[in-house]
């Protein structure tokens, strides 16, 4: 080409969930089954959908509505209905034009970062979901700005680093955070949510909360939304249904501005963002149209508690089991389906490996070159064993060294045996 057409935030765009999957493939030509724990897709994991939502849905196929366009910011009545559960929370008030709708939460972060000035700069957690750390890397054209998670400390954010880093980088301008975290489980005590918006109110910086898995919170976890203590700082929080219905094929997340009337700079952004939507006109009508009948449902929020609980006795299992490696950090997480094991320092080293039948080996070592040692285990984990999870440090954008899996499998005495398998291969892996 005679002009380069390439963005140059290009390399920046990773998520090695799915870039996995391609290795995975491989592992599977040669005959060993795939034990998926890298995609959190409650569907593909075994979760039936309840018949009463698949009946919502049937009977709202049958209005002719729901073929039709949306409003741009998203069917009038499904806002509404938004808006007012959310006053019925407390806190921060809105209205539906604080809500704009987008085919799922991937689309409204794409949209958050890439109407950013290029030189605003948004501050994520460590580990961070990539996503998000690949979108405002790109966007900046610059290595994503974290703080860190601190897995000695229960993953709680440090909030010291955090300010250091506000401090030193002046194009901070929001902070990010992903309640409950992917991909730890960990869930911000209200106090803390209540330092960093001092923090942001200090620094006249806004905040970014990726709610996706609110209501899949453990019970006792103490989850609040940003809504309950925002103030008057300016806001946008994120949800969607693809993890709650379960119902990610349906692609439908959106977005809820706060104070917007306290910042005139913001308002600017939020209505570039709004503005940027209305090119693709508007987002999917089905799922907007079933939203309000099947939260409204009496049976949703019981529905939502029954798979919690599964959740977090599974997470119960794997922590009682991988807690007794003593090379690892694991926590039980407090809400969504994952957790993370981080290596403690000196615990992996060069040359490390697992068994890999015949000419697996090779292959595997030929996508091993300069990778990290965490990423090390993760492959040969998978040629192994057949478990695929997901590296903590090319897959998350982390500074440590870990990997992340699942609470999803249905059957529990699978589930045992694959987190046995897994801590079985922790201490053959580090002996060896």
């Amino acid at each position: 080409m005679r002009t380069d057409i390439v963005h140059p935030g290009a390399d920046k765009l990773k998520y090695e969930i799915r870039e996995i999957v391609a290795v995975a493939k491989r592992v599977a030509l040669s005959g060993i089954p795939i034990i998926w724990e890298n995609i959190g897709d409650p569907v593909a994991k075994g979760e039936t959908p309840p018949t009463w939502i698949k009946e919502v849905i049937k009977n709202t196929l049958k209005e002719d509505v729901t073929f039709a366009y949306s409003p741009t910011k998203g069917l009038d009545e499904t806002r509404a209905y938004i808006a007012k559960e959310r006053n019925v929370e407390g806190g921060i008030q809105i209205t539906p034009d604080d809500i704009l709708f987008f085919n799922g939460l991937g689309d409204a972060i794409s949209h958050v970062y890439r109407n950013l000035n290029p030189h605003a700069r948004i501050i994520g957690p460590d580990p961070a979901y990539p996503t998000h750390s690949s979108a405002e890397a790109a966007h900046a054209n610059k290595p994503h700005i974290t703080y860190r998670l601190d897995p000695e400390n229960g993953w709680k954010p440090d909030l010291v680093d955090m300010e250091k880093k506000i401090k030193a980088n002046k194009d901070i301008t929001g902070i990010l955070i992903v309640n409950p975290d992917n991909p730890t489980g960990f869930v911000y005590p209200q106090d803390t949510i209540r330092t960093i918006v001092a923090l942001a109110k200090k620094y006249k910086l806004f905040i970014i909360s990726d709610e996706i898995y609110s209501n899949l919170a453990f019970e006792g976890s103490g989850m609040r939304k940003l809504a309950s203590v925002i103030g008057n700082v300016p806001s946008i929080a994120m949800r969607g249904i693809s993890k709650e219905f379960p119902w990610p094929g349906a692609r439908c997340g959106w977005i809820e501005f706060y104070n917007r009337s306290k910042d005139k700079n913001f308002d600017r952004y939020a209505r570039s963002i709004v503005d940027s939507k209305m090119l693709e006109v508007c987002s999917t009508t089905l799922p907007q149209r079933v939203l309000p009948k099947v939260m409204g449902d009496s049976r949703y929020y019981p529905y939502l508690a029954g798979r919690t609980r599964r959740y977090e006795e599974r997470a119960g299992y794997a922590h009682k089991m991988l807690s007794k490696i003593p090379e690892i950090i694991v926590h039980k997480p407090r809400g969504a389906f994952y957790m993370t094991c981080v290596f403690k320092k000196g615990s992996l080293k060069k040359n490390q490996t697992l068994p890999i039948r015949g000419d697996l080996k090779k292959f595997i070592d030929s996508c091993l070159k300069n990778a990290s040692l965490d990423k090390r285990f993760v492959y040969y984990l998978l040629a192994s064993t057949g478990i695929c999870v997901v590296p903590l440090s090319s897959g998350f954008n982390s500074s440590l060294q870990g990997f992340r899996f699942l609470l999803l499998e249905q059957d529990m005495e699978r589930f045992k045996k694959t987190i046995n398998t897994i801590g079985k291969a922790i201490s053959e892996f580090v002996a060896s």
